[in-house]
């Protein structure tokens, strides 16, 4: 059996993030050789992962960030199976390394991001590895980004909802920015504006309207205005630039961006929650 020095254990792990005892035993599997001692802890990784491919991850973290010119922000989600590992700070940093890498290659989709490399592995792969450190079923699953002359993001405490909104026009004020984007996190909207509204969640919530109407015993001749009446409060109330603002219900979003600026608007945002 080879010699392994506390040196050769301390820098496998400075490789791989695995615990001492893996990268001892992983370095004495592999007669000493790092490349094989790494491939060993990733065989382990994948032999955990297809033990645990039927467990629930719905514990995790959302996080959302943007690149330095505030031109670009992404979002991503990684799961795990238990809030003690949600909370662990080398889980954490995964998320953080896997976030920067999607910065700074401003992936197109989820599949272009597992396959860039993290430490000179594939995200994918490096997850794998990971799920044989930490011992609990991994997966990323959700990423998305927002492109605009302005993005914010918003990371509510406890890293379970995160936001991004993007915006027409830099420069401004970033209270503004934030506040836009801490209204999305607290109001959940569906959609920017009415117009971005899909036709089939209008026809859904007239349909709601009428039948509303027609239980309420209200002639069949009123249905139609009462249903349109019941829309318009539907997209005040679902729509961001129309909703009241939560810091101050006497305006609107709309009116709070112009008060800022009278050109300045939210062109798109996202928004994700882990289920409590």
């Amino acid at each position: 059996m080879a010699s392994i020095s506390a040196a050769d254990v301390a820098k496998l792990r400075r490789m791989t993030g695995a615990g001492m005892m893996d990268c001892k035993n992983a370095l004495q599997e592999a007669a000493g050789n790092f490349d094989k001692a790494v491939e060993v802890i990733r065989k382990k990784g994948q032999a955990v992962a297809s033990k645990r491919a039927d467990r629930e991850a719905g514990e995790g973290v959302v996080l959302a960030r943007t690149t330095d010119d505030g031109k670009f922000g992404a979002m991503i989600v990684l799961n795990c199976e238990t809030d003690f590992v949600a909370k662990n700070a080398d889980f954490e940093k995964l998320a953080n390394d896997i976030l920067d890498i999607a910065l700074d290659k401003k992936a197109e989709n989820i599949e272009e991001l597992k396959n860039a490399e993290l430490d000179g592995v594939k995200i994918s792969d490096k997850i794998v590895e990971q799920v044989g450190i930490i011992g609990e079923k991994l997966e990323l699953s959700y990423y998305d980004f927002i492109r605009a002359e302005h993005v914010h993001s918003y990371i509510h405490p406890g890293n379970r909802l995160a936001t991004l909104a993007g915006f027409n026009r830099q420069g401004m004020d970033q209270q503004v920015y934030k506040d836009v984007a801490m209204q999305i996190a607290a109001m959940n909207p569906l959609a920017v504006d009415k117009n971005d509204v899909k036709q089939q969640d209008i026809d859904r919530e007239l349909e709601i309207g009428k039948e509303q109407a027609r239980r309420e015993g209200k002639p069949e001749d009123l249905l139609e205005k009462i249903s349109m009446g019941k829309l318009g409060k539907f997209f005040k109330e679902n729509t961001l630039l129309n909703q009241d603002f939560v810091k101050d219900n006497k305006q609107t979003i709309r009116q709070y961006l112009n008060s800022a600026d009278k050109e300045l608007t939210v062109t798109e945002f996202k928004r994700y929650t882990l289920n409590d």
